[in-house]
């Protein structure tokens, strides 16, 4: 008897940790990595024909994208149409092709731009975009990847910024010292401003996370001893690197700028799919398609959810550093709420939890306003009608995964 009863509770435990693994199995399938094959380098003209024809409405979105950024670029005499053939490809390989050789093409041709195009304007747009990439990137952490609302994110962004100028007005630092400060410092605020809210979400979170966006910017106005207030702070000193001067010059420009940003960059999108496909990655998107469920498979909650905002304000910090000394000047008027709402936007259009989606949506909200320059009358009508219509017709982003 005593043998039967063993048997009878040792089958039921071992049904109800079937049962409640095959359930966990259920809630958490398809946020696992699948595992990667061997991938032809050709292209698959078969399923990159399906996919144009279940999404015809996408062909012609790209279609009138790439006519409008190519006769912009025409319109104001830009000496070629390489930026507009550079964001064609790249536009085209982010939505229908899986050949990893397309990334690498499209470096080459960002590395063989500035010296093709010589107006300095349109290569300043172009860093403009990069900053605003990572900045849209590292709030794709908070937002996309663990799912907790951030309306405050531009905050990091300042304090990088103004702790790189601080310290190289002041201090007399390298850049690339500041660089790392900065990262550093916006990882432990990102942190310490994670922890109350922890137990946040909803319009509560959204509420504390505007808060402390607006906190610091008040800051940066009024603590006038250490700020300089309102007036900000000039004559941020240039990057050097051996002897080489970064600082803007006629017979230059900005090109020492654009490499730098183009490599910030590259390392972003690569340490963040690296972080993706990691255990901490997992946890992250096992916390955001349900927190109860995560914890039960244990995962600290508490731990993740910090770690979120350290790594996505930590990148937020080390786009700042870069606004500092490419601008030479930094004032509160940078770092409002409007910019937060710009960057939560290209998260939100591009497509949320997807790198290829923060870039996208990066691109086209940067770029766009000027591209549309030689319509100055309408191009915030026609911008706005673009984001609404994109809101209607793919609610998830663009690149976004359907719901």
């Amino acid at each position: 008897m005593a043998r039967g009863s063993e048997r009878k509770r040792e089958e039921r435990g071992t049904g109800l940790s079937k049962g409640l693994s095959s359930g966990v199995g259920i809630k958490f399938r398809g946020i696992m990595p699948k595992p990667h094959g061997v991938k032809e380098l050709g292209v698959d003209l078969k399923e990159r024909w399906e996919t144009v024809r279940r999404k015809p409405w996408l062909v012609v979105s790209v279609v009138l994208m790439c006519s409008a950024l190519a006769f912009g670029l025409w319109w104001v005499r830009v000496p070629n149409l390489l930026l507009a053939i550079i964001a064609i490809i790249a536009i085209f390989s982010f939505l229908f092709s899986k050949n990893r050789l397309l990334p690498l093409i499209i470096i080459i041709l960002l590395a063989v731009m500035p010296f093709l195009v010589t107006d300095q304007y349109w290569l300043r747009v172009v860093i403009t975009i990069g900053i605003y990439v990572i900045l849209a990137l590292g709030l794709n952490i908070i937002i996309g990847f663990t799912g907790m609302l951030d309306l405050g994110f531009i905050a990091f962004f300042g304090i990088g910024a103004y702790a790189t100028a601080l310290l190289t007005l002041h201090f007399h630092w390298s850049f690339w010292l500041c660089l790392l400060v900065s990262i550093a410092l916006g990882a432990l605020v990102g942190m310490l401003r994670g922890l109350p809210t922890l137990r946040l979400s909803g319009d509560y979170l959204a509420i504390v996370t505007l808060g402390f966006g607006e906190i610091a910017r008040l800051s940066f106005a009024n603590w006038v001893s250490l700020t300089r207030g309102p007036m900000g702070l000039p004559d941020i000193t240039a990057p050097r690197l051996f002897g080489l001067d970064f600082a803007f010059r006629p017979e230059t420009g900005y090109i020492f700028y654009y490499f730098l940003i183009l490599l910030l960059v590259v390392v972003t999108i690569v340490a963040i799919e690296q972080i993706r496909r990691s255990r901490v990655g997992r946890a992250w998107m096992a916390i955001r398609e349900d927190e109860v469920a995560a914890s039960t498979m244990g995962v600290r909650l508490a731990t993740q959810k910090s770690l979120a905002y350290a790594v996505g304000a930590a990148f937020g910090a080390m786009a700042g550093s870069f606004f500092a000394v490419f601008n030479s000047f930094v004032s509160p008027n940078s770092f409002t709420f409007f910019e937060s709402a710009i960057v939560l936007c290209m998260v939100v259009i591009g497509g949320l939890g997807t790198i290829p989606g923060a870039i996208l949506g990066a691109v086209l909200l940067a770029a766009f306003p000027e591209i549309l320059r030689f319509v100055s009358e309408w191009r915030y009508l026609i911008f706005g009608a673009l984001m609404v219509g994109v809101a209607i017709f793919r609610p998830m982003g663009i690149l976004g995964k359907k719901s």
